[in-house]
């Protein structure tokens, strides 16, 4: 004789209960694993996010700073303004994501914060502009504002960006006052050059990336060489205003 089913009180079946099933000796481990996964992809895509804003408001800097037309002198007011909302939104953002970013996990997420490449470039540009010399790794790190450690790959990249920078500021200044800003005894292509010949001397890493950095750099000397030239061979023919063709920065012939 079959046992009777249980019903609810509506009359459909109860499902009888399923007995637990014995856990293997691994399922604490890998649940563990599971979280801690969880975890990974979770501040990982806090940093990216982050990372992406400080890019825009560190490229809204650069491009703030270019709009300047003398060196060694005080921001402008409303240029000074804006230089350091944005500076303050900066560091809130890199504070947020500043405990994703301790001990090991400075390293592990490299890539995510490129945005400080970045930012290094607008700081080490606007530092040049009132200064006229180079940033030093410690000024960088007191600039962040933020617990996060800047590292010299960061500090190093950063910097090549830097050479784009000056080349464009020296391009838009000279066509205005028709001569390389600088010191009576040292102007801006003096330092371009210097500064990329420390880059020449160094042990060239067997990257892509080094690789581009650097000829983008040396392409950016030889602009403003060629601006210089210019300057002195046939400044006198150049009305107040000119501004280099864009076949003054045709890439050299190279012999086949």
């Amino acid at each position: 004789m079959t046992s009777g089913v249980k019903r609810a009180r509506d009359g459909t079946a109860r499902e009888k209960p399923q007995a637990e099933q014995p856990r293997g000796r691994f399922h604490d481990m890998f649940t563990g694993f599971r979280s801690e996964l969880d975890e990974h992809h979770d501040r990982r895509e806090r940093i990216i996010k982050a990372s992406r804003d400080v890019t825009a408001q560190s490229k809204k800097i650069i491009f703030t700073l270019q709009r300047v037309k003398q060196l060694n002198k005080g921001y402008p007011p409303h240029i000074q303004k804006d230089v350091d909302a944005r500076l303050e939104e900066i560091k809130k953002l890199l504070t947020g994501i500043a405990p994703d970013l301790q001990s090991i996990n400075r390293y592990r997420y490299t890539g995510p914060v490129r945005c400080l490449e970045e930012l290094i470039e607008a700081l080490s540009f606007s530092h040049y502009l009132q200064h006229q010399t180079l940033i030093t790794p410690e000024e960088t790190q007191a600039a962040v504002q933020a617990d996060i450690i800047l590292t010299p790959h960061d500090y190093m990249y950063g910097v090549f960006d830097l050479f784009g920078e000056l080349m464009r500021f020296a391009t838009v200044t000279t066509a205005q006052t028709g001569e390389l800003v600088g010191r009576e005894e040292r102007n801006i292509l003096a330092d371009m050059q210097e500064l990329g010949c420390a880059f020449a001397m160094l042990p060239a890493p067997p990257t892509k990336d080094f690789r581009g950095k650097m000829g983008v750099a040396r392409e950016s000397v030889k602009k403003v060489e060629r601006l210089g030239y210019g300057l002195v061979v046939r400044g006198s023919e150049r009305p107040k205003g000119w501004v280099p063709d864009m076949r003054d920065d045709a890439p050299e012939p190279t012999d086949d």
